[in-house]
This record gives structure tokens, sequence and C-alpha cells, in this order.
């Protein structure tokens, strides 16, 4: 019945694409993908929401959060299971996936991914795992994108432009936050996009707002209503909450790396390697019962009027109000989270770090502030800062001060606390760049030469393929030659460089026109000068293996318009700078969303 429903459809779309110009086509497309999108946040908050609910309210009965530790290992223990037996033994994780299909892919990205990541993240993270669902649902909104623009035959600027569309909606209706959605999408993932590409990308957004709005319960969705007053006498302190949130992202950022590294290693099979790290995962997870799940509810806590609630059902119930003992908790608490998350995805869960940054970003928030006041050194607002805290670990995980800005500024409902959200994401930016380059979600691809950047030459040269632009066809001399040799070649071919190789294929030099020029008039010392006289040894040799950004800095550096290209240590050909600058060309035209 759903394949005859489906069927229908997708011949109503066809003869849409068929009537519409192809730009109010891509308006359409954008609608639709923005529905799917929404589709999945709905499956995926519902199922997560109604699972914390049912742990909370057994872990009510029990006075101890057992339910709370036995759920995190079943769900990761499924997620293995069904990555083994049904999604092929592999699945990819994060939010890189999508730069990578974008950069290197074409924006092909696998059908699998519109469910995959729906299926995996729902047990992982509905049944407790430290993780987010953000990422996953970002996932499947791109696949949507892709995987739509490819049933319809669209260009690959299309289905790039669809991919941000779908990413825009599932950040979008996951928050009730459009905006922050479009900026998501262009911030983080599409770095290279026109003005004129933000009218479907800001439609997807809506729709997926507005489908969320409708079909889920305000309660899922992470949402504050109480604001206390922004005062400018406390910007000092919120310039030290960004430089302390600056340093906590670079903490998190290198700590998760090293947990996901150390279970890479682990030589175990994926069930044992899932259950020894599902078992960790529930000794936090029993002593400190807030890093279940997302986490979403712990936060709305911390900003309300009574933060000592995150004590109940704990070991720590006693010291519910003992306002030191809260600050013990929640400072624990904010420097494991990195732990929880980390052997959450590194023992073969699925989820994001979206997620995590935030409630690390409440708890650092409410430290902070916490802590000034116990010291009675000042008063602050105690609910803006756990708010703007958000801000600082989101800007400083992710490298998107934008995103993070309106985000929090969308879902506290206004924009009064806009003036600390600036100073707090653009300081915990400018420190996270300081000590780490790339973004969490780039930082693997970047170390491959795979990545999506901020910098449009390195987005652009990242797609080129340096195999494709090498020149085999070069004739090549021999160094005992004479140069009457190379003459003949040169009256024979449109060739200016020449590479002296030996009898093994090694270069030994090369040889340009303009190097010769004034000799080859002189009959004398054309017949009498050998090759090897005039030959000069090449300031910078290319690998294949090169990527393009290499091979441009080193013509940069060389300043010159040929390079040799040595392959297994034996000359393979020529590199022309011309020719590297046209495929440039030509990749950035085909590139540029508009």
């Amino acid at each position: 019945m759903f394949k005859k429903y489906l069927s229908k459809l997708e011949t109503i779309i066809a003869f849409a694409q068929s009537m519409l110009t192809p730009k109010q086509f891509i308006f359409l497309s954008s609608v639709l993908v923005g529905i799917s999108a929404a589709f999945a946040v709905i499956v995926l908050k519902t199922f997560a929401h109604w699972v914390f609910s049912f742990a909370t309210y057994v872990s009510g009965i029990l006075k101890l959060g057992f339910i709370n530790s036995i759920l995190p290992i079943i769900g990761i223990l499924l997620t293995v299971f069904v990555v083994k037996r049904v999604l092929g033994g592999t699945i990819e994780k994060g939010t890189s996936q999508i730069l990578y299909a974008v950069a290197k892919k074409a924006s092909i990205i696998p059908k699998k991914q519109m469910y995959a990541q729906i299926i995996t993240s729902s047990l992982t993270v509905g049944l407790g795992g430290s993780a987010g669902l953000e990422s996953p649902i970002v996932i499947t909104g791109a696949a949507f994108g892709s995987n739509y623009a490819q049933k319809y035959k669209l260009s690959y600027k299309d289905r790039t432009l669809l991919i941000g569309c779908g990413v825009a909606a599932g950040i979008a209706a996951a928050f009730n936050a459009p905006i922050a959605g479009v900026l998501f999408a262009i911030e983080v993932l599409l770095v290279d996009v026109s003005i004129s590409a933000f009218t479907p990308i800001m439609i997807a957004a809506a729709t997926g707002a507005l489908v969320s709005v409708i079909a889920l319960d305000e309660t899922i969705l992470l949402s504050f209503k109480q604001q206390q007053t922004f005062n400018y006498h406390n910007i000092p302190f919120y310039v030290l909450l960004g430089l302390f949130t600056g340093f906590i992202s670079v903490y998190y950022s290198r700590n998760f790396e090293r947990v996901e590294h150390f279970f890479d290693r682990l030589k175990f099979s994926p069930y044992k390697k899932a259950f020894f790290g599902a078992s960790v995962l529930a000794i936090l997870i029993f002593i400190f019962p807030t890093l279940f799940g997302e986490g979403y509810e712990s936060i709305k806590t911390l900003s309300e009027n009574d933060p000592g609630q995150l004590l109940k059902n704990t070991l720590f119930e006693g010291f519910r109000n003992n306002s030191w003992a809260l600050l013990a908790f929640v400072g624990v608490t904010m420097m494991l989270k990195v732990f929880a998350t980390g052997i959450t995805l590194g023992c073969g869960g699925n989820g994001g770090n979206f997620a995590p940054s935030l409630f690390l970003g409440s708890y650092v928030g409410f430290f902070f502030s916490k802590f000034l006041n116990l010291t009675g050194l000042t008063k602050l607002p105690i609910s803006n800062f756990t708010m703007v805290g958000m801000a600082g670990i989101l800007s400083g995980l992710f490298h998107a001060p934008l995103t993070a800005i309106f985000l929090i500024a969308e879902i506290t409902g206004g924009y009064n606390l806009m003036i600390p959200l600036m100073i707090v994401a653009s300081i915990s930016f400018a420190i996270s760049k300081r000590f780490e380059k790339h973004s969490m979600d780039v930082k693997n691809l970047a170390k491959k030469g795979h990545a999506f950047t901020s910098n449009k030459d390195t987005n652009v040269l990242s797609t080129l393929d340096t195999n494709s632009i090498i020149q085999t066809d070069y004739l090549t001399v021999s160094p005992d030659e004479n140069l009457e040799k190379l003459v003949d070649l040169i009256s024979h071919s449109n060739q200016v460089i020449f590479a002296v190789v030996d009898k093994d294929g090694e270069i030994l030099g090369i040889v340009h026109f303009n190097t010769i020029r004034e000799i080859i008039f002189n009959p004398y010392r054309v017949k009498y000068t050998l090759i090897k006289e005039v030959m000069i040894s090449p300031v910078e040799i290319i690998s294949p293996e090169d990527s393009m950004e290499t091979v441009m800095n080193k013509f940069e550096k060389a300043k010159v318009v040929f390079l040799p290209v040595i392959k297994e240590g034996k000359y393979y050909g020529f590199i022309s700078k011309s020719i590297a600058l046209e495929a440039y060309r030509a990749k950035l035209k085909s590139m540029t969303i508009e």
C-alpha cells in the first residue's frame, strides 16, 4: 500500500517537474525535502522522549538509576546488531560524511542513509546512550535531499543545494529554529553558496519548523520561557565565560578524539567492544544519571528556579539542598560528559555531538555563574549564563558562531540575550580556533585532505584529482645526448620542457626551451654541447598522491610554470600550472551554487 502511494506521489512530482521551470521545481523540492526531514525528527524525538519518560518513571519507583544503566547497554548492543545484520556491517557517523559527499562524491549520499541513521540513533540515544540525535537528523535530511535530486536527475549544483535544504530543515525541526537551520547549513556544511541559494534553504527550514511545531509536543523540543533581564554591568563576566567555554571546547574536542582512538585500537569483536564500552557508560550513568540520553531535560532543570532537582533519584539526593554539593555534581558531570559521549560513539553506538555540546554548555554556564555567586564576588543571573554557555560550547566545538548565537536566541524565545550571546560565542570561537584549526566535524577529513573548510580555494582544490591533470605524453631525453637531439624534438613538437632521464627512468634534471634559447642558434654549440651540461635540477617534485592544494603551494614556492611528477621513484610526467588553473576555474564555476 505504501509503495502504491509513493509511486503516485513520484508520478505527480515528475509531472510537476515537466510543467515548472527549473527554479520553480527547486522551490517545490525544498518544501518536499523539508517535510521529509521534519518527519525524521518527529520519529526520533518522540521515541527518545518516550524512553526517557519511561526510564525516569521506573527509576523513581526503584529510587536508584538501575534502569538508566541497563537501557544504554541494550541500546548499543542492538545498534551493533542492526549495523552488522541489516546495514552491511558498517555505518558512517557524524556530519563529516556530508562534507565528504559534497567534496568527493558529487553530492551523492547512499540511499541507506535515509533510514540507517534513524534506526541506529533511535536505539542508541533513545535507550540512553549519551549522545545527540541532531547529527543523525542532519545526515538523514541530507540523504533525502541527495536521493531526491538523483531521482529527478538534477545537476550537481541542485543536489548540493537540496542537501543543504535537508540539513537546514532537520535543524529547524529539531529546535523550532529556522534561522539557525539556515545558518548551520551554510556556515558549517555549504560554505560556498550565493545569496540566491538562500531562498530554497529558507523555504526548507521554514517548512521543517512548521511541520515539527504542528506534529510534536512542545515539551519534547528544547525551549525556554523564563529569562532574566540582561544587565550590561555583567559584560566582563560574559567575556570570562567566553574564555572559559573556549578552553572547555578544546578540552572536549581533544579528549573525545582520544576516547575514539582508544576504542579504534581495541582488538575486540564488535559485540565485545560494545558490551565493554556500554558497561563503562552504565557505571557513569548510574553515578551521574544526568548523562543518560540527550540530557535536554537536565538543561531545562538547570535554567529553572530549583536546579537541586538534578540530584533527585541519584546517590546524592540527600545533598539536593546543599549548593556546594550541587555545584560539585554539576562540575564533575561537566568534565565527564566528553567521556560518556566518546564511549557511546566509540564502542559502536550512533549519535552526534550537537546535543552534548548544548548539554556541556549549559553545565559550564551554570557552574561558572553559580560558583561566582557562592563566593560572594558578585550576583549573576544564573539562568542567563546557563543559556549563553550553550552558545559558547556550540561555537567552540563546531566553529559556527552565527549558528550558536541564533539557535540560542530562537530557543529562548527572543533576542534579549543577543549581546552576551555574541560576546561569548565569538570569544569561544577565537580561543578554540587558536588551539584547534578545524572543528570536530572537519578535523579528521582535513587530515586526509578531503574536507570543505571556510577557505574557498581549499574547498575547490580539494575536489580536484591531481592525476586528472598530469600529462604523461611528454617526450624525454638522455643526459649523454647532444643538443641536436633536443632541437629536433623541439622543432617537431609543441613541447617547451623536457625531462632528462637515465636508462632506468629516473629523472636527473629538466631542460626548458627558454634556458637554451641562445644556444640553439649556434650550430657549433648545438653539436658539441651535451644535454647534461644545460639541464637543471627541478626546484620541486610532485607525487600523484599529492593533493591539489599541495601542488599549487609548490607552484607558488617554486615560481615556475611546469613541475615534474615522480611515481614510485621514476619520472611519470609534468603538471602545467596553466592547466591546473584552468581545471580550478572550471571546477569553481561548476560548484558555485546559485
